[in-house]
């Protein structure tokens, strides 16, 4: 199967890429630096395969993985992460991410779990899985709205006005917000959220 690996750490991209080439049935065609290059080369090289960072810059992983779904390209996406913020991997999952491993799985595991992707089945790190079921997203879509204006700095006042709703109805959703994430206050909510990777 024909792989490009897309991460912005030059000397794990490049380790990566190595062991990866040893093994018989994977060959590395590609290097990406950042999600932008990792979507121009899928889409020049057409790879079965691209292992990508989340956190990337110019695009994330997840933004890459948005992208190939939305023009509904054949490329398999598995990603890697240091991160066990299930809010990433609920995304990942919507944009069609076959793959969500750790980046210090052993380079076998994560051979086998290409090849299991290669042959349309879901890979998850075990140490992932648990994680991510145990913890889904308990804000609501109007909650989170309110986390993130909260999070630019804006007041109870300006939120309500940017999304046509009451005061005393934002300090509600503000409340019910910090009260789910058992915070003591807004900031400690927004950090909550961001952890989890719910404010994405």
């Amino acid at each position: 199967m024909k792989v490009i690996v897309a991460e912005d750490q030059g000397m794990l991209r490049g380790a990566l890429s190595a062991l990866l080439d040893l093994e018989d049935d994977i060959e590395v065609i590609g290097q990406a630096a950042d999600g932008a290059e990792a979507l121009e080369m899928i889409r020049t090289l057409r790879p079965d395969l691209c292992i990508m960072d989340i956190e990337m810059p110019k695009m994330s992983g997840l933004d890459v993985a948005e992208a190939l779904q939305k023009s509904k390209d054949p490329c398999g996406v598995v990603m890697l992460t240091t991160f066990s913020r299930s809010g990433y991997f609920q995304r990942a999952m919507r944009a069609g991410a076959r793959g969500f491993l750790l980046k210090d799985s052993p380079v076998g595991e994560l051979a086998a779990a290409l090849r299991d992707v290669q042959a349309g089945r879901r890979a998850v790190s075990p140490e992932l899985a648990l994680t991510f079921w145990e913890a889904e997203n308990p804000l609501t879509e109007r909650e989170r709205e309110v986390l993130k204006l909260a999070r630019e700095g804006l007041s109870s006042g300006e939120i309500a006005s940017r999304l046509f709703l009451s005061g005393g109805t934002v300090r509600n959703y503000l409340s019910e917000a910090i009260q789910k994430l058992e915070a003591k206050n807004r900031i400690d909510a927004i950090a909550a959220a961001e952890k989890n990777g719910w404010l994405d």
